[in-house]
Formats: C-alpha cells, sequence, structure tokens
C-alpha cells in the first residue's frame, strides 16, 4: 500500500463487504476488509436502523442482507469516493487488467472440476465431462502450477490497486492464504463456494470492481 493510497470509512466498508457476501454473518463481513468484528456489528445495526439492509436468522445464525435502496446508496457513494479521491482511471485500467486474467481462471477452474475429452481416466475419444476425483495427483499439481503463475499476474493488478486504495490491501493475505492451503493439500481451497477458496476471493474481488465502477456484471458479459 502506498502512504497516499485513499483510506475508505469503516462504514461504507461494511457496506461493500456485504454487497460482496450477499447474505453475510457478522465476522464474514468483517474478514473481508480486516475489520473489528464488534465494530461490524455496530456498523450494521446503523445501515439496518437506515433501512439499507436487512437482519436475517438462517439456522439459528444471525445473517444480513442489502436492501434494494442501500445497494443504490451504496453504489453511490463508491462513485462518489472515487471521483473525490482521483482514482477512477487508475482503478478502471486495473479493471481492464483482472479482465485479461479472468478467461484464464475460468478455464483453469474448469479443468479442476472436469477432466479434458483426452485424459486417460475419461470414459472415451470424445466423450470427456468426466468429474475430476482427483485420483490424478499429476492432472492436479499441473493445474496448481497453473494457478500459481496465474497468482503472480495478479499480483500486479492488486499492487495497482493497494497503490490508490488501501480497501485492496486485504486481498493479496486471502488469495495467498487459499493458495497456501491448496499447496498443502486441501483441496477444496481452490474453486469450493462458502468458504474462502481461491476462488470465491477472486469472485469478490471482481464483484467489488463492477461495484466500485458501476459496472452490472450481465452487461459485462461476465459470469
Amino acid at each position: 500500500m502506498s502512504d497516499t493510497s485513499h483510506r475508505s470509512e469503516p462504514r461504507l466498508l461494511v457496506w461493500l463487504a456485504l454487497r460482496l457476501k450477499g447474505l453475510g454473518e457478522i465476522d464474514d463481513v468483517a474478514a473481508i476488509h480486516g475489520l473489528d468484528p464488534d465494530e461490524t456489528e455496530w456498523l450494521l445495526a446503523e445501515l439496518d436502523a437506515a433501512g439499507h439492509c436487512m437482519f436475517r436468522e438462517v439456522g439459528g445464525v444471525p445473517k444480513f442482507i442489502l436492501t434494494p435502496t442501500g445497494r443504490d446508496d451504496g453504489e453511490a457513494a463508491l462513485a462518489a469516493e472515487l471521483d473525490a479521491a482521483g482514482t477512477r482511471d487508475a482503478v478502471t485500467a486495473a479493471y481492464r487488467d483482472f479482465l485479461a486474467l479472468n478467461p484464464k481462471m475460468l478455464q483453469l477452474c474448469t479443468d479442476w472440476q472436469v477432466l479434458p475429452e483426452d485424459h486417460p481416466d475419461a470414459d472415451g475419444p470424445g466423450d470427456g465431462g468426466r468429474l475430476n476425483d482427483h485420483t490424478d495427483p499429476d492432472y492436479d499439481a499441473a493445474i496448481i502450477s497453473r494457478l500459481e503463475t496465474l497468482h503472480g499476474e495478479l499480483g500486479g493488478v492488486l499492487d495497482q490497486l493497494c497503490g490508490v486504495m488501501a480497501r485492496y490491501d486485504n486481498y493479496a493475505p486471502r488469495f495467498a492464504e487459499a493458495l497456501t492451503r491448496l499447496q498443502a493439500g486441501d483441496l477444496d481451497y481452490l474453486t469450493k463456494p462458502m468458504m474462502p477458496s481461491y476462488h470465491t476471493v477472486w469472485f469478490e474481488l471482481h464483484e467489488d470492481l463492477l461495484a466500485t465502477l458501476g459496472i452490472n456484471r450481465a452487461d459485462e458479459g461476465s459470469v
């Protein structure tokens, strides 16, 4: 992070984290930007009182979700922050660099989950589509190696973002933690949803950039 990078208000960070989570528990919302859970709970209560989010209990666990008004007001606040900080051009440039990497990540995740047609364990030529049961360590290792290369490329994008907006600082350690766990043999940490897997953090960074720049994911054409 640069000494001159812009620091977002905690209330905006909580709003953004809730946008990324969709339906989030207090600790999960706090973890996105490394905020204190007690402060996060207090700020969520403020957003709830203002009609910007709603409280729901799911399986006995308190969770929060943005209201339509909260989503719109949050996007407006992000746009105002970007313009006030004078960082729109820099974030847009980083977003374009991220988009150039996105197809690599999507293909990598597909290859992790489904064996290619020419894999020896596929049912036959032209058949393909068999789920990867992770019994071929060489195949998995090759994909992890590709992820390591992609991780290095992603570092350049994160450096661009952290140089202008301090709130992107927490992405690098979260990506690094997921990669380290994957390298240590916990195979869930590449694509498994509902946990801080590499793909989960990637999706959240993508959604962060879309929300920050006011871009609709459907219009972008991504998935």
